[in-house]
């Protein structure tokens, strides 16, 4: 396989720092998944029974904002109301769905299900990389960097509803590593039906149903972790990229990828037709189109908010409105024509660089490619020192100088707007910074391996 082009660095086994055999490796061995999800479940039982102490005793509120507002809608639903006419619902209805039992059993109900969502996510991370043959101590390495860090635990057990996406994301990937297509194009319209960022992935995920990894009746062979720097594989690939290039047109309706078409849009429309026949066009335009047009006057992390405060109380045009995802779109386009078929990775980048130039930026989006990042670990040359340690202490150093400006303006009331305008500049070079930094560590590793085609056998005999 060959190696990511934008720098030369030698590769290195992953996570390399770390000695051939050590104490921690042969605990995190001893220490099998189960045992870790039942000490993860444990530790977020403990935090939800604290967030509702503080809740009730300190003027911080523990839970998050957002989650009174999902009871709330959730509350409207059980008596017979639209969830919309709680003001600033702007999810799908099925999420005030799944938070009925907040107003039946108990108001806490939606902070376990968001947990036990989280959990899940560790679990299928532990999936994912067992079925591309990575090392057991690796897989729990990479489990414990999403299980314990303290973004992820902390958004589940205040309230947030993102471990459900992520969840689904991290499904629709093991569907496709077993060749489930079908099954992989249900949740994926699900997916984009509930929460709609995960659009972005349409095309990584058409352009990995490639008929020369998936053959009707037969199942996607994978590469697996052992072969990432099989140096005869590197030079292998120069008649079967050719192939690729000329191949490209004739394939691309194949029958994976209409199948995945027609059962991803079917769901995504029978979802969205059924809502809007039950609420309307303020469904439509709540869960739907204020995502595509949203422009927030309140500070945040984006780069835009400071040209949206100044301008909030003159009408944006729909071309000003969509220009902005002019950088985005681009960006996209880069990232997945050069990383699709190292799916897992392209998925990662897409999500980080989409949230880096999102119109508005909050913490509970950093999710998003968090439950992506422990994929990619087994891959990466980079060292923990000092490599990784500065990506790691630019990236919150960048975020707490931020925080810095959003306390003196919030709780204050300084005016600040342009420190903390500069601040979100630096935030999205220390984003890019990383980006670039992992990029270059990365082994860049095809998911599946090429199927046997007779066309391809007769290139390569010809060769």
């Amino acid at each position: 396989m060959k190696k990511s082009h934008f720098c030369d660095a030698e590769p290195a086994p992953a996570f390399s720092n770390l000695p051939s055999v050590s104490l921690s490796q042969l605990a995190m061995i001893s220490i099998n998944i189960r045992s870790l999800l039942w000490l993860s479940a444990v530790f977020r039982v403990i935090l939800i029974v604290y967030g509702e102490w503080q809740d009730s005793h300190m003027e911080v509120r523990y839970t998050d904002v957002d989650y009174l507002v999902f009871s709330d809608a959730a509350s409207l639903m059980a008596s017979g109301d639209s969830p919309y006419k709680r003001t600033t619902y702007r999810y799908s209805p099925l999420l005030a769905f799944f938070l009925i039992p907040n107003s039946i059993i108990h108001r806490s109900w939606g902070k376990f299900l968001f947990s036990a969502s989280d959990l899940l996510v560790g679990a299928f991370i532990h999936s994912i990389l067992k079925l591309r043959k990575v090392p057991e101590d690796l897989c729990m390495y990479s489990v414990v960097v999403w299980l314990f860090n303290p973004f992820t635990f902390t958004i589940g057990t205040r309230g947030n509803c993102e471990p459900i996406v992520c969840a689904m994301i991290l499904w629709i990937i093991i569907c496709l590593l077993k060749g489930n297509v079908l099954q992989a194009a249900f949740w994926y319209g699900l997916v984009v039906h509930f929460r709609i960022y995960p659009i972005i992935y349409v095309l990584p995920i058409i352009l990995i149903l490639d008929p020369l990894f998936f053959q009707s009746g037969l199942k996607p062979r994978l590469q697996n972790w052992s072969s990432r720097q099989d140096k005869t594989l590197r030079s292998s690939n120069k008649v079967t990229d050719q192939y690729d290039l000329w191949k490209a047109l004739k394939t691309v309706f194949s029958k994976e990828r209409v199948m995945f078409g027609l059962v991803s849009g079917a769901v995504f429309l029978s979802c969205t037709g059924l809502f809007f026949y039950l609420y309307g066009w303020e469904f439509l335009h709540e869960a739907l189109l204020y995502h595509l047009t949203r422009t927030d006057p309140r500070h945040n992390f984006s780069i835009y908010f400071y040209h949206i405060y100044l301008h909030y109380e003159h009408e944006f045009l729909m071309v000003e409105k969509l220009i902005s995802f002019l950088p985005q779109f681009i960006v996209q386009l880069v990232l997945i024509f050069r990383f699709a078929q190292d799916l897992p990775f392209c998925l990662f980048m897409q999500t980080v660089a989409f949230v880096a130039f999102n119109k508005v930026v909050t913490a509970q989006y950093f999710v998003w490619f968090f439950c992506l990042l422990p994929l990619i670990l087994p891959w990466s040359n980079m060292k923990l020192k000092w490599e990784g340690l500065s990506c790691i202490l630019v990236w919150i150093g960048a975020q707490l100088h931020w925080l810095m400006w959003g306390y003196l303006l919030e709780f204050k009331g300084k005016n600040v707007f342009l420190q903390l305008w500069l601040a979100g500049l630096l935030f999205l070079a220390a984003n890019t910074f990383v980006l670039i930094m992992i990029t270059c560590r990365h082994t860049y590793s095809l998911v599946f391996q090429r199927l046997e085609h007779p066309t391809l056998k007769n290139a390569e005999k010809n060769n």
